[in-house]
């Protein structure tokens, strides 16, 4: 895709890095943002700020959002379509219901204009090293265009299918995730009980058939992975309020579509329990930390 300006509308933790990417290939960025804090990050990074969304995507060839939950998607795009000009191309990158993201996309199209669920993978990391994957929903004659577009913030960009199908992909994916940190954290806490060492349990998993990336990546014990928000008093990475939104989301479509999804479920279950007993600002990971004290607490 040839330098154009884009809008970028939510420039936080994930949005900030992202849209800061995207200064780096040679776009003019526009970008609004409701934090005075992340405003002021953006300016650093080249970013245009505005002064309200609507302001942002004004001459905009391309206009990408990146906000909490699909409520506050549509009341911007309720702001911003008129304001766009005719055929703007539309990206969403933030994580909402797959009815949200369709709807919002029938909002574009009778606008005027084009558009895109993208929701990503790879958390602020990620979002820092232009390594997120996307997961792309549009019709095939937008894929190529997005894909470039999005090039400078990815490391791969992966198109699911039609509108929808990006968000479909991600809760899918991050209920395998949910789920699985679930599974390897309490894997860590039994080993400790039964006198296992961390670094044994994770050099025997890590190479077995218990490998994910839960433990290899974002392995919830300080030691194995250097790199892991553990070693960080598991400073986020992946909130735990984002990965319980985000089993809402999954659990919300496990419902509506009927599936029987018993695992899934109580993952969301016990992230939503995590959350609201004080981890929703700590990494996912740190869900380990509650199973080992209820398994204390048990153990008395």
């Amino acid at each position: 895709m040839s330098t154009t300006t884009v809008a970028f509308i939510g420039l936080g933790n994930m949005g900030g890095p992202m849209a800061a990417n995207l200064v780096g290939a040679g776009h003019t960025v526009t970008g609004f943002d409701v934090g005075q804090e992340a405003c002021d990050k953006a300016r650093e990074a080249g970013i245009d700020v505005k002064g309200s969304a609507a302001e942002a995507v004004a001459g905009a060839g391309a206009v990408v959002t990146m906000l909490p939950n699909g409520a506050l998607l549509l009341s911007v795009y309720d702001e911003v379509l008129a304001a766009a000009a005719p055929g703007t191309l539309f990206v969403d990158c933030s994580t909402v219901a797959v009815s949200d993201a369709r709807q919002a996309a029938d909002l574009a199209v009778a606008a005027g204009h084009r558009a895109a669920d993208a929701p990503v993978s790879g958390g602020v990391g990620g979002a820092e090293a232009g390594s997120l994957t996307f997961m792309l929903g549009c019709d095939d004659a937008l894929a190529e265009e997005i894909t470039a577009l999005l090039d400078p913030m990815a490391g791969r960009v992966v198109h699911c299918g039609a509108s929808g199908a990006g968000q479909a992909a991600k809760i899918c994916n991050n209920m395998v995730l949910g789920a699985s940190m679930i599974a390897i954290s309490e894997a860590f806490v039994l080993g400790e009980k039964l006198g296992l060492t961390h670094q044994a349990f994770f050099d025997v998993a890590s190479t077995a058939s218990g490998q994910c990336w839960a433990l290899t990546t974002n392995c919830p014990v300080p030691g194995p992975v250097p790199t892991s928000p553990a070693n960080r008093d598991w400073k986020p990475g992946f909130a735990g309020a984002l990965m319980a939104k985000d089993l809402g989301l999954a659990r919300r479509a496990v419902e509506e579509s009927g599936t029987d999804a018993a695992v899934g479920s109580l993952a969301e279950e016990l992230y939503r329990r995590f959350a609201d007993e004080g981890g929703a600002g700590l990494d996912f990971s740190a869900i380990v930390n509650t199973i080992r004290e209820r398994s204390a607490a048990t153990a008395e």
